[in-house]
């Protein structure tokens, strides 16, 4: 129960207020500027010594200071009743999340019908768990939450230059157990923040229900206390791993405890150990952070005789969502409006989209293979990656017919129609073709030269063909 101790002329109000008023103890709490638990606790204090209002009258400060915090034994009334075992208690709401302290309370009637009711039973509960430290006091279901953060790391020395490099230590710490996943990193920016959670879930070879990450600008876009506008691919990485990203508040230290005490873990038990090494290379930084992030995991604790893995196991594992079948794949995402070619621009490439989705504005979905875009949550294209810059991939698919046609057509077709009206007519779309920079930017006029045979019959048209040859005028 609470430790508080309130003024004598506070102490002696709430129990005036209770044994002459009748008050309940939320208007005692509300009169007497304090909380509800330490109202009940008093009173609960009184009660085990016998103490009536008439006896605390005639005590005087220090008799009733000494009587209501002497220690003793709990009354024959309290064992009957059957006091709570609130350590056991605590246990089962850690163990199992679907756990509720009412359902506790059902069980715990069950075994003492004339025991406590359920409001008694809540406020010493909270009183009992209020004594216990900070990271024991929160409330941390076991498989819920994953807490992550990141720390400045080590330097790295640069091969080339000798120069120092600093690196980004992530930290990812279960709420229960406490169990604890590090590894350094170049920068924090959005490939190591993702790839860095894939390789932590594989190490807990489980994922929470819930991560709990601080407002870094590569998971979350925007930081709002009620709708925090999370980054896509961040969103993606949940999606396939099935958890709920939850990000601390701003400016709410608390919601973060649990990173922050196992960011200070890691400073004191990996950095520290390894501040005069000297790494060349993160791989080289990682087996080494690593091999001491085994020792902190199996390390006892000392309050609780356990080591963190072994916790892990035997509250979070068990309760956490499994592994999915496949790795994820990192992937960016970003926004892309249809041009009038039907054609989105990824990194100075030009990948075709059906040509209905001209002027539209589509999700294009990329990792180092693939090409995927999406308009209105449905893929509607998928091409293989190219780094040739400025230019195409098209789809014959989302050609327009008369573009599908046109696509057609090739140079050894185009000759073959000329040569059905004349070897001169065939000499001047060859030359057409060749004397451009790209035989495709002749097309237009070898077509055009072609068709007017439809208007001018093949005699005239070889006959002017000839001419143009001559002057050497190949349009």
């Amino acid at each position: 129960m609470s430790q508080e101790r309130l003024s004598m002329r506070k102490t002696r109000e709430i129990f005036r207020l209770k044994f002459t008023c009748g008050l309940s103890n939320r208007k005692i709490a509300a009169s007497s500027g304090v909380s509800r638990i330490t109202v009940a606790d008093y009173l609960f204090r009184a009660k085990v010594h016998g103490l009536d209002w008439p006896a605390i009258e005639s005590l005087s400060e220090g008799d009733l200071e000494a009587k209501l915090f002497a220690k003793k034994a709990q009354p024959s009334d309290t064992k009957e009743r059957g006091w709570p075992d609130f350590k056991r208690v605590h246990q089962e709401l850690r163990h199992n999340k679907h756990v509720t302290l009412y359902l506790l309370w059902q069980e715990y009637k069950q075994e003492h019908p004339d025991g406590y009711s359920s409001v008694w039973f809540y406020e010493h509960y909270k009183a009992w768990r209020s004594k216990l430290d900070l990271v024991m006091r929160q409330d941390h279901k076991a498989g819920e939450k994953v807490f992550v953060d990141y720390c400045d790391g080590l330097y790295l020395v640069n091969p080339e230059t000798g120069d120092p490099v600093m690196t980004q230590l992530f930290v990812a710490v279960w709420g229960a157990s406490n169990y604890t996943y590090a590894e350094a990193s170049l920068t924090q920016e959005l490939p190591n923040w993702i790839m860095s959670h894939v390789r932590a879930f594989e190490f807990f070879d489980c994922v929470p229900t819930i991560e709990v990450p601080d407002n870094l600008k590569s998971g979350v876009n925007k930081a709002c206390r009620y709708e925090p506008d999370l980054n896509p691919t961040y969103q993606a990485l949940a999606d396939h791993y099935g958890f709920a990203v939850i990000p601390a508040r701003p400016y709410h230290p608390r919601d973060k405890a649990k990173a922050e005490v196992g960011v200070q873990v890691a400073q004191r038990w990996i950095l520290a150990a390894l501040r005069h090494r000297r790494f060349s290379s993160v791989a080289d930084m990682n087996a080494a952070i690593w091999e001491l992030l085994e020792k902190l995991n199996t390390r006892p604790l000392k309050k609780l005789k356990k080591s963190r893995q072994e916790l892990f196991l035997e509250l979070d594992k068990p309760q956490a969502l499994p592994l999915p079948a496949h790795r994820y794949e990192y992937a960016t995402w970003k926004k892309a409006r249809v041009n009038l070619d039907y054609h989105i621009e990824v990194d100075a490439h030009y990948y075709s989209v059906p040509c209905r989705l001209v002027h539209e504005s589509v999700d294009v979905r990329t990792t180092a293979t693939t090409v995927e875009v999406l308009f209105q949550g449905n893929r509607v294209a998928s091409h293989a990656r190219s780094g040739a810059k400025y230019k195409h991939t098209t789809l014959s698919e989302h050609m327009p017919v008369a573009h599908q046609k046109y696509a057609s057509i090739t140079p050894s077709r185009m000759m073959a129609w000329a040569k059905k009206i004349g070897p001169d007519t065939a000499l001047l779309v060859s030359a057409i073709l060749a004397n451009r920079k790209h035989p495709e930017q002749g097309y237009r006029s070898a077509l055009g030269l072609i068709r007017l045979e439809r208007h001018y019959g093949a005699d005239r048209l070889e006959n002017a063909s000839k001419r143009a040859l001559q002057y050497k005028s190949y349009s």
